[in-house]
């Protein structure tokens, strides 16, 4: 099951005191992003994040789900109505989260030394 645009936009709101906050649609789910890390996401009208040891702190209480099959356990956010509570767990959580691993472009580069590599042999 797919989660609605509508309870996005409710998280939004509800995250809408911390400047950074973003998101990415993602095969009918929601990634959530804070200043450029993946705090967690909404899937299947859960907002679930990432169980690192503040949110495990400020939630020790919190049900583990799966996002999908084949993921990793998530926290389950139940306390969404608390905007104040939502904005503490996002700014705990940050320092623990991983940084977003850039792109390569290894392929561009690979690309260009063959083209290189073309126009030699033409000389």
């Amino acid at each position: 099951m797919a989660s609605s645009k509508e309870y996005l936009t409710f998280i939004l709101e509800q995250l809408s005191d911390l400047e950074g906050i973003s998101y990415r649609a993602m095969m009918g789910e929601y990634i959530i992003y804070y200043r450029e890390k993946i705090v967690g996401g909404i899937y299947d009208d859960r907002l679930l994040v990432k169980p690192v040891k503040s949110a495990v702190s400020l939630m020790p209480n919190a049900i583990y789900e799966l996002p999908y099959d084949g993921a990793k356990e998530m926290l389950l956010v139940d306390n969404v109505d608390n905007k104040d509570f939502l904005t503490r767990l996002f700014v705990a959580m940050y320092d623990e989260l991983p940084a977003q691993k850039r792109r390569s472009h290894k392929i561009g580069i690979c690309e260009e030394k063959a083209n290189e590599k073309a126009n030699e042999t033409k000389k």
